[in-house]
């Protein structure tokens, strides 16, 4: 072959700029070139870079013609004539030939590939008519031509699902248009193309033929990457018409393809139901996709349970996936979940046990869902259901209750007391993070190294949220549930000193009883239209919570700040019982003479100082919660404010 002087100075541009070797003054010399040459005449440009992509060049300049090859079907295809144009698209079609071959590059593969998907894109509807015979006949031949022709289908709809200004709005639509009607020629194929090469895989691993094996485990993968493609906007009626909903599913149980795909599932579970599709074909679709999900699901949940150490990371990252997508299909349509009640109380158990799960990555998206499910109940029924706790979620499954009436109140006819409980235990106990006063524990806490230390509070304000929302909707199970796990982080009550341990698990559940007490007296009015019964027990737990603050004896000024903060969470209770209030004034004087007074400073803290100063931000905190209920103590907080001054200063903040 003749040599291209023009073509010959841009190689060697290209090998000077990615040599490591060469000068800074040599690489940005080269850059500055080539940048020349992309900007220059662009039929000159278009010659040299046919000439850099033949098969003598090295890998990289191959790799370099194409992406200036793309750069001018991106942003100069108009400068070209229609001969032009239609010839460039002859020769990139040509280039095909060139890159199929078992040793070839998936790089070389994938850029060509993008390239013909690009001139595609830019000439439009007629060009893809004229070229989706040959890419079907291209796909049938072999796995190689497979994964090639796999790949070109998989950049066709590139325009469509990512934003590119480069193509202009009618020319969009045009090719949206056209690819919906060839949808009927892909989707078939690429639905065939799967099965067969999948078995293909299957056999020539049983012959022990494991080169051919791989070579249609790459197909099967290149043509899992085209269906998310299409799986993000075509009709999803479609997707299940041709086969495609089945064929994912099938792959779902091997290590190979079983992440691309649950991709799928995970993209088709994120679009919710079109205004203009025919309900029942989608909800039968979704309903499908629903028991797929369900199944697999149910099959790692069991093992985790049962073999938690047959888990490998592998396995647990496919978990993940999993999870994300059963959260993503009860997040955006839940409605064809709730037209069953038994398989709406299946689909609630097993985001359940997903929030239960040791690993925190599994919690956390199961976290999700929670919030968006008993968000999504109005205002009206938390109104309703604060009358009481009593949940008519178990009789779901036998009371005759409209499919219609279902869908328009949401997951809450199902949500069992059981659940609520289970939702509050697990909340409370995930309020910390891992550190170094953590043990060995049943729970994989946060941990800053992994997850990051910033989004740590951003994960707490979730968790504090959910509780927020329980509290509001069953304020007599979030106030037992809180209490008792008081009572168990607090442990046994005569004991003057506590682990850094334990003193991490009561600083999570004082926020937790801040919550909670917000979110049940937090003068919304809610807790005015409660009725007299749940009152009565919402009164009475709180009443005891408050007797055991009372009754405390500690005096390690650790433990006093925790005191403290137990005493003002309970502010917004005060206001409305009142009765109390001289009792809890009293405890915090007591509290408060019972420290110590030092002035020098005992290394870079002071513990008692700080106990001081937090029972002083109590007294300030529930004289903001409690508002006139403290009026009729403020006499006696007055005589009472001296005898701090009298046995000595408190040093300020």
């Amino acid at each position: 072959m003749a040599a291209d002087p023009a073509a010959d100075s841009v190689a060697a541009a290209i090998s000077a700029a990615m040599d490591w070797r060469s000068s800074p003054d040599a690489r940005n010399a080269a850059f500055a070139y080539l940048e020349s040459v992309k900007s220059g005449d662009v039929r000159a440009l278009a010659s040299t870079s046919f000439l850099l992509v033949r098969k003598h060049q090295a890998s990289e300049i191959r790799l370099h013609g194409f992406k200036m090859l793309q750069h001018l079907v991106r942003l100069r295809w108009e400068e070209l004539s229609v001969a032009e144009r239609n010839e460039f698209a002859n020769l990139t079609i040509n280039l095909l030939s060139e890159v199929i071959g078992p040793h070839e590059e998936w790089a070389l593969k994938s850029q060509t590939a993008a390239l013909v998907a690009e001139v595609v894109r830019r000439e439009g509807v007629t060009l893809l008519n004229t070229l989706l015979p040959s890419i079907v006949s291209l796909s049938n031949a072999g796995p190689v031509e497979a994964e090639l022709g796999s790949m070109i289908l998989r950049w066709l709809p590139e325009d469509i699902t990512v934003h590119n200004e480069d193509l202009e709005g009618d020319k969009r639509r045009a090719l949206l248009r056209g690819l919906t009607e060839a949808l009927p020629q892909i989707l078939p194929l690429l639905y065939s193309l799967v099965e067969k090469h999948f078995v293909a895989a299957l056999s020539e691993h049983t012959r022990q033929q494991m080169e051919l094996a791989k070579h249609h485990v790459g197909t099967v993968t290149a043509v899992l990457n085209a269906i998310n493609a299409y799986a993000e906007w075509a009709p999803v009626t479609d997707l299940a018409k041709y086969g495609l909903i089945h064929g994912c599913g099938s792959l779902l149980s091997y290590s190979d393809f079983r992440l691309l795909a649950c991709e799928f599932f995970k993209i088709v579970c994120h679009r919710k139901r079109p205004a203009d599709v025919a309900v029942c074909e989608y909800d039968a679709a979704m309903s499908n996709i629903f028991q797929v999900l369900m199944n697999i699901s149910q099959e790692f949940l069991t093992k985790s349970r049962m073999q938690p150490m047959a888990i490998d990371e592998s396995e647990y990252e496919f978990g993940v996936c999993i999870c994300e997508t059963v959260v993503a299909l009860g997040s955006s349509n839940m409605q064809c979940i709730l037209v069953d009640g038994a398989r709406t109380s299946h689909f609630l158990q097993q985001m359940l046990e997903y929030y239960q799960h040791y690993r925190i990555a599994l919690h956390f998206q199961s976290l999700l869902f929670w919030l968006v499910a008993l968000r999504e109940p109005s205002k009206a029924k938390s109104v309703a259901r604060v009358s009481g706790d009593t949940s008519p979620a178990g009789n779901f499954g036998s009371v005759g209750v409209s499919s219609t009436e279902k869908e328009k109140k949401g997951v809450s006819l199902f949500i069992t007391d059981e659940i609520y409980s289970t939702l509050l235990d697990v909340s409370f106990k995930r309020m910390l993070k891992k550190s170094a006063n953590s043990s060995s524990s049943l729970l994989e806490l946060w941990n800053e190294e992994l997850e990051g230390k910033s989004d740590f509070s951003n994960y707490r304000t979730k968790l504090l949220d959910l509780i927020r929302v329980i509290a509001s909707q069953r304020p007599v199970i979030a106030a037992a549930n809180i209490v008792q796990r008081i009572n168990v982080v607090s442990g046994d009550a005569n004991q003057t000193t506590k682990s850094p341990q334990d003193l991490d698990a009561m600083v999570g559940a004082q926020l937790g009883l801040e919550t909670v007490v917000s979110a049940i007296f937090d003068g919304s009015g809610d807790y005015a239209k409660t009725d007299h019964e749940a009152k009565f027990q919402i009164h009475r737990t709180f009443e005891g919570l408050l007797q055991q603050l009372l009754s405390l004896k500690w005096t390690e000024p650790s433990l006093i700040v925790i005191h403290g903060h137990y005493l003002d969470s309970l502010g917004l209770y005060l206001r409305h019982y009142p009765d109390v209030v001289a009792s809890v004034v009293n405890k915090l004087f007591e509290l408060l003479t019972s420290l110590p007074i030092t002035i020098q400073q005992q290394g870079p803290s002071n513990n008692s100082r700080q106990a001081r100063l937090q029972i002083c931000s109590s007294f300030i905190r529930i004289s903001r919660a409690a508002d006139k209920a403290l009026l009729p103590h403020m006499k006696e907080h007055c005589r009472y404010h001296g005898l701090p001054s009298r046995r000595g200063p408190l040093t300020t903040g």
